[in-house]
């Protein structure tokens, strides 16, 4: 890592917003993918050739959350509009959530939350401030019989990321066609790509699955602000990885295959827990684990657990950045979002995708 590494500065590229991709390639897996083959070599490639780049005895390493109808917009009873983006419970129906307009949201305030079309309605209160994220805990009063979980169905709206804004995609096409854990605020997107079929074609070839889970959160996408990268501090993330997928790292070592962690957030959640608990071993986790991390990956970071990545095209000046620089370095990585631009791919959560392969990590 050098001093150029740590400056927000050198994390800045130009995007055209004609590359902002607005609805998803259908069928999914007709998204375009920029393989890494070495340190100096890379392919135009098609997410469905996804096949011909992995190996027998690789695994994929999938996260498995569900985005959940986190978007709210309500009424305070002055009748002044509020919207609130739920992150993560923290307890029994309450939940840490972003709020706009802030100064709205002080110590006690009641809003009620409803959805067009519905006679359904659900109140929430403020309980306390975050001043780490700047957002507010807000406690829900469910209607007796019914679960928040149910309650958010009817009033709440799937919360497509800022930069989409003229898209006709149908809720269900952000999320992974393997999602199975309701709680994240954002689709875990390097997965969106994959097809049932895809799927079947890499378990036939030799291709092992297995799955974790981490709820997406604020600190997937708060911005880096501090000047020096190193400065910056990620949020906590709610984080699940069982036994089984300790074993299943453990056995594709044992094999000699190479774990391939599909998108950011699973990096993240092996990383990150592999901090928190040390490693067993070259590359393998000491057992299973649920609770927060806060991993914040950097050029610099001695990676423990994965071999290579799936990811798609990250903003400006994002951790996702940096992140994906430790693993291929800042320079080769905005050189190839250059050409990536210049080939008109598609950028961000509804684009395509990059495949980086262990032999070309720095």
């Amino acid at each position: 890592m050098t001093i150029q590494d740590h400056l927000l500065a050198n994390y800045k590229y130009d995007l055209p917003p004609e590359c902002i991709a607005q609805n998803p390639v259908v069928p999914r897996d007709q998204s375009r993918l920029l393989v890494l083959e070495s340190p100096k070599t890379h392919s135009h490639s098609t997410f469905k050739d996804l096949p011909k780049w992995l190996k027998p005895n690789d695994l994929l390493v999938l996260n498995n959350t569900r985005v959940i109808p986190a978007r709210l917009f309500g009424r305070k009873s002055t009748g002044a509009p509020v919207e609130i983006l739920l992150l993560r419970e923290v307890s029994r129906n309450c939940w840490l959530s972003l709020v706009k307009p802030g100064k709205r949201f002080k110590m006690g305030t009641e809003v009620c939350f409803s959805a067009e079309g519905s006679d359904a309605s659900l109140w929430g209160r403020v309980i306390e401030r975050d001043f780490t994220t700047g957002g507010r805990v807000i406690e829900f009063s469910v209607p007796p019989g019914k679960t928040i979980t149910q309650m958010l169905d009817l009033v709440g709206y799937i919360p497509f990321p800022p930069y989409v804004t003229e898209s006709t995609a149908d809720p269900e096409q952000y999320q992974t066609v393997y999602a199975q854990n309701p709680g994240s605020s954002a689709s875990p997107t390097a997965g969106l790509h994959f097809t049932p079929e895809l799927l079947q074609e890499l378990t036939d070839m030799g291709v092992k699955q297995t799955s974790l889970t981490l709820h997406v959160g604020v600190g997937t996408f708060r911005p880096v602000e501090s000047e020096n990268i190193t400065e910056h501090r990620m949020h906590s993330e709610w984080v699940s990885v069982s036994e089984e997928t300790v074993q299943a790292i453990r056995s594709t070592r044992e094999s000699g295959g190479r774990v391939i962690a599909v998108g950011t957030t699973s990096v993240r959640a092996l990383e990150g827990v592999a901090r928190k608990q040390g490693v067993d071993g070259p590359g393998l986790l000491r057992g299973a684990f649920e609770g927060l991390i806060d991993l914040y990956i950097y050029p610099g970071y001695q990676w423990q657990v994965i071999d290579g990545m799936i990811t798609n095209f990250h903003l400006p000046g994002s951790s996702l950045l940096v992140m994906v620089s430790s693993l291929v370095g800042r320079e080769r990585l905005l050189s190839l979002y250059e050409e990536a631009v210049d080939k008109d791919y598609r950028f961000y959560s509804f684009g395509d995708a990059m495949l980086i392969l262990p032999e070309a990590r720095v």
